[in-house]
């Protein structure tokens, strides 16, 4: 029979579990020279816990010497099957589902069969029987049995409620998995768009990089035409370098990018693989935000497993308070035992009783104590979680609504940071002025580009984080992040 602080243990790693899967961290984006605005930092500190998890996962084998063509889809459907969370919670959905069964194990039942072939000899004075003409040791002898037993109980209410609590808790470890399914889609979306954040810097860079390298040129060609001072080789050389550092910054962090990323879903060691998807800027038609609120007390899966927690924990306090209830059952066995089975015969015996706890030393006492505290915990676990759907998904609104802005923003400061550089080049050719200004139009445009990047960046995620506030991310995420 299952015990009753199996259940207890079993409910609170369950409600643990349920927690985590809510604070799992999302791996920060390691961008250079990043946006700092208040909804980019926002939306990267998404959450404080558990990152190991989803951010680990099982190699899926070994490398192909072909470069795999990633798509987003392709990378969160692999991260299904090999994160690390993925394969955490979806055991834990099988021990909840082995704890279910131990449960119903105490109502169902058991029945055994054996045959056996015995030899025996016993000594009678060791046993302190002594009789004249009768020889102290008797044997060996030999005979065969077969029996079968069955044991049934007929009635647990404490049985009953323990069953009823491990369907409860099996209901809400599968409530988890998918709220973790969530999370990893989270977790891999977001390495995804930072790699491809990563790509976009070193293309813009690269830019920069071409742009230098004319101007350190003109300026040498100039300084030979005794047409410009030292000076403008010097700085215009300095630029050019600084922006060759750069992109090297850019190439290795897009590099440890693609790393995070096929460390989350499970690539082969050492396998190569590009970027397919770019999700450019796409604009999303939200629900107003009370209709969201409402949409993920509905949707969000650890919410309805937390729920399942809590109504397990009363199940098993019912269970605690059933133990001083009468317990009825009853056992049989038949059996066939004779010198050989050709000479045998046949025996039996039933029984039925009823189990009446009288004094059991205080231990009902205590787990009905301890059942009670657990409920109480559970409840408000429950109340919590709520509270946190409600600040997540007024979180994502805004951060939604703040990334939109700095991306209309961002495109006009790129494109007058364009034009401001174009102009200071012709200025710079004609000898109206140094290299100086050239190279601050430089500079204003790499931070112009970065912050575009890092906008759209910001904008994808925020969609991303939405679905996931919504409890909808690993079934819709294409719908909200919308692009090719």
């Amino acid at each position: 029979m299952i015990q009753h602080n199996s259940i207890h243990r079993f409910l609170h790693a369950t409600a643990a579990a349920v927690a985590m899967a809510a604070s799992f961290a999302i791996p920060a984006a390691s961008q250079y020279n990043a946006g700092t605005s208040g909804a980019g930092k926002a939306i990267r500190t998404l959450a404080s816990g558990q990152s190991g998890t989803v951010a680990g996962s099982v190699p899926s084998g070994p490398a192909i010497n072909q470069v795999l063509h990633l798509t987003l889809q392709d990378a969160i459907r692999r991260s299904f099957q090999f994160n690390l969370g993925s394969i955490e919670t979806s055991a834990d959905t099988a021990t909840a589902r082995g704890e279910r069964l131990l449960a119903l194990s105490a109502l169902l039942p058991h029945v055994s069969a054996g045959v056996s072939e015995n030899v025996e000899q016993t000594d009678l004075a060791t046993i302190g029987l002594k009789a004249p003409g009768i020889p102290s040791v008797i044997g060996p002898y030999s005979y065969s049995s077969a029996d079968l037993s069955a044991t049934q109980t007929l009635f647990s209410f404490a049985s009953i409620q323990r069953l009823r609590a491990a369907r409860s808790a099996e209901q809400a470890a599968q409530l988890n998995y998918q709220d973790t399914l969530d999370v990893v889609t989270l977790a891999v979306g977001n390495a995804y768009l930072e790699a491809i954040a990563d790509q976009s810097r070193i293309v813009a860079q690269e830019a920069q990089v071409s742009s230098a390298m004319a101007l350190y040129v003109q300026a040498e060609d100039e300084l030979e035409a005794g047409t410009a001072p030292r000076i403008d080789v010097t700085q215009t050389a300095v630029q050019l370098h600084t922006e060759e550092y750069n992109l090297s910054v850019m190439r290795n962090n897009f590099a440890i990018a693609k790393l995070a990323l096929a460390r989350a879903i499970g690539l082969p060691l050492g396998q190569q693989f590009d970027l397919v998807d770019k999700l450019p800027y796409s604009d999303l038609e939200t629900l107003s935000l009370y209709d969201a609120l409402d949409m993920a007390d509905k949707s969000r899966s650890d919410l309805r497993a937390a729920l399942e927690v809590e109504k397990s924990a009363e199940r098993a306090l019912s269970a605690a308070k059933g133990e001083r209830w009468p317990t009825l059952a009853v056992n049989g066995n038949y059996g066939d035992a004779g010198k050989t089975f050709g000479h045998s015969h046949g025996t039996f015996g039933f029984a039925a009783g009823v189990n009446v706890p009288v004094f059991s030393g205080r231990r009902i006492k205590g787990d009905i104590v301890e059942a009670d505290a657990a409920l109480r915990q559970r409840k408000a676990e429950a109340e919590n979680l709520r509270g946190q759907i409600d600040y997540d998904v007024r979180k994502a609104f805004l951060n939604l609504n703040a990334a939109k802005e700095q991306v209309a923003v961002a495109q006009q400061n790129v494109a007058l940071a364009n034009e401001n550089l174009a102009r200071a080049k012709d200025r710079f050719t004609s000898g109206v002025t140094n290299s100086v200004e050239a190279v601050q139009a430089e500079q204003a445009l790499a931070e112009a580009n970065n912050q575009y990047i890092s906008s759209l960046y910001d904008h994808n995620l925020a969609k991303l984080s939405l679905a996931r506030a919504l409890g909808v991310a690993h079934t819709d995420y294409q719908q909200y992040l919308g692009g090719n």
